[in-house]
């Protein structure tokens, strides 16, 4: 028995089945609640049912951008189980259910958990998209080739990333002494929030190559914009400059698939939540507006 007298279903958005059901919806948004290596504050696995859960109080028409993403038809599947084999075989699940939804023409918005997540899906879009580059937001670098004994740790993502497309990150202001030398001796695209702001939308834009996956950790904002991480940084990121850039490379690439990842909402106030959905709902509402 469902009618207006009850709570609308907890998908993503909150839609009703004529605009999340599987078979008509453009966009699949894959939850995985996993923060297994997570080495500073814990708590990241609660960050999808989060962003869920807040999406419900957003208004579906984006007033930033002028559209009404939802109108593509937006399906959330279940939480990705936990894989017991580690992280390795966590990433390998992840990009298999990916692979599988590319393979099915849906456009894959996958929720994190910690960054690593990001890895399993990445690697599903560039098996698929030659050519593909990788927009990513993160405060940290992510460079180690291993940490706490995996190559699979949240602080490899962007290293594992950089194995099979090029990376160009915005937000960077926290590395090791190895990283930070790896990336000035290769030339690496990684930019602080001083250099992206030199160089602007159109200066990282033009990094791009046609196709763009973005991989969103949201340490990359100021950490007075959002507090509810594990590892927050001073000196981020905010609002209008991220929402401009990613307007500037919709309008120049294809942005074909994406993530969010490392919300902690225990960790900060319910507000961290609302921006992660309103960010994956414009980055939605950018990639795939006529």
């Amino acid at each position: 028995m469902t009618d207006d007298r009850f709570s609308p279903h907890k998908n993503f958005a909150w839609l009703p089945p004529e605009h999340s059901d599987y078979k008509r919806s453009r966009v699949v948004v894959l939850p995985v609640p996993y923060d297994s290596t997570a080495s500073g504050w814990v708590g990241s696995r609660e960050g999808p049912a989060a962003i869920i859960d807040a999406s419900g109080n957003m208004e579906l028409y984006d007033i930033g951008i002028g559209c009404e993403p939802y109108l593509v038809g937006i399906h959330t599947l279940p939480e990705l189980a936990l894989h017991s084999g580690g992280p390795q075989a966590m990433v390998e699940r992840i990009e298999a259910v990916a692979g599988e939804l590319i393979d099915d023409g849906k456009f894959v918005v996958t929720l994190g958990g910690e960054h690593t997540v990001a890895v399993g899906a990445a690697r599903a879009y560039a098996k698929r998209i030659p050519g593909l580059s990788v927009l990513a937001f993160d405060a940290n670098a992510d460079m180690r080739d291993e940490y706490l004994d995996s190559p699979y740790n949240h602080a490899c993502t962007l290293k594992r990333i950089g194995e099979v497309a090029p990376v160009v990150e915005v937000g960077l202001r926290s590395a090791e002494k190895e990283e930070h030398d790896e990336i000035r001796e290769k030339g690496l695209r990684f930019y602080g929030p001083r250099e992206f702001r030199a160089l602007g939308p159109a200066g990282v834009s033009a990094l791009l190559s046609k196709d763009v996956y973005i991989t969103f950790d949201l340490d990359a904002f100021d950490s007075s914009v959002v507090s509810a991480l594990g590892t927050p940084e001073p000196g981020g990121l905010h609002w209008d400059e991220v929402s401009d850039l990613l307007e500037t490379v919709a309008r120049e690439h294809r942005i074909v698939g994406f993530d969010v990842t490392e919300l902690a909402p225990s960790l900060g106030p319910r507000a961290n939540a609302q921006l992660a959905a309103k960010l994956a709902y414009r980055i939605i509402g950018l990639a795939l507006r006529e």
